[in-house]
């Protein structure tokens, strides 16, 4: 199982000389929550963006780089705002590869760096899910819920996750 990292609010932390949170180049916040795990993760980082900045290629590289990685199974610390649409084109991937993979991606709505609880409870469930060998596909994991991508979604007046 590997953990891949793209940044989002999960990761940001407060820049007092900006004023502003930003996605900082590292994976400490993970590092952090899964040093207390009884077994060790693979943590891979790349972009650390806010996912509002995440664009198609952006995407189309976290696939290359999956595509090419003998990885089974993937957990995806990933933005809020754009999970739906990386999800999505995951999950086109490995339809049109015939990708018999399980990838679960999971955030934040607050930054661990401010609210430890639901990053942590988030990676967790996550982690665990993915560790369960369920049946290969694209899940999102938010919000206390687990399901396929195209069942779960942000509901943003909410603040929330929700089967639909």
């Amino acid at each position: 199982m590997k953990i891949m990292n793209t940044g989002g609010t999960f990761n940001k932390v407060y820049d007092p000389v900006s004023g502003m949170l930003d996605v900082p180049y590292d994976n400490e916040a993970i590092e952090e929550i899964v040093e207390r795990f009884a077994y060790d993760v693979e943590i891979a980082g790349m972009l650390y963006k806010d996912s509002l900045e995440m664009t198609d290629e952006d995407r189309q590289q976290l696939i290359d780089i999956i595509d090419v990685d003998d990885e089974e199974v993937y957990v995806i610390v990933h933005g809020t705002d754009t999970m739906d649409l990386t999800s999505a084109a995951l999950a086109a991937w490995m339809e049109e590869d015939e990708e018999e993979r399980v990838i679960v991606l999971t955030g934040a709505m607050v930054p661990y760096s401010i609210d430890k609880a639901e990053a942590s409870v988030n990676l967790g469930m996550a982690l665990g899910y993915a560790a369960t060998q369920p049946a290969p596909g694209v899940y999102i994991c938010m919000s206390g819920i687990i399901a396929p991508y195209d069942r779960i979604r942000k509901n943003r007046e909410e603040g929330i996750f929700e089967i639909v």
